[in-house]
């Protein structure tokens, strides 16, 4: 069978998420790097979620087979010690911070024949957009006891 990685933070798990996992387990077994909170703090907030707690969330998503730890932003360590068929990952890296990242795993790819699947990124979903908006709104624990 197939080896697929996903790379991801999961910290605040979402829609967009699952259609990554759905992709990469219609093309094989599913590991997931889970980037360590020291990796996620790397380039942006500190997760909500420990290692640990993210782990066991990630480990009970039906497709995911294995879950492994991401030290760094940058798959590339992963990659040469599992040497994936695939990697699946959201189209929205093709730009921004995580551009050179991109361009790590594909040249990393390259040296075994293994291939990026970049399925179109899940409009309107996402964890950081979603926190941001709930700050910006100051919305106080009693307000949202109230709209519940």
């Amino acid at each position: 069978m197939k080896t697929v990685y996903v790379g991801m933070c999961a910290d605040v798990i979402h829609p967009g998420h699952l259609n990554i996992i759905n992709t990469a387990k219609g093309l094989g077994r599913v590991v997931v790097g889970l980037l360590t909170d020291e990796a996620i703090g790397s380039y942006k907030r500190r997760p909500f979620f420990s290692f640990e707690e993210r782990k066991t969330l990630v480990e009970h998503i039906k497709g995911v087979d294995e879950v492994v730890p991401q030290a760094t932003l940058d798959y590339v360590e992963n990659l040469r010690e599992l040497r994936p068929d695939f990697v699946v990952h959201g189209d929205d890296w093709k730009e921004g911070v995580q551009t050179e990242t991109r361009q790590r795993v594909i040249d990393a790819l390259a040296e075994w024949g293994g291939e990026l699947v970049e399925p179109d990124y899940t409009s309107g979903v996402s964890s950081t957009q979603k926190i941001n908006e709930i700050k910006d709104e100051g919305v106080s624990p009693g307000e949202l006891m109230d709209q519940i």
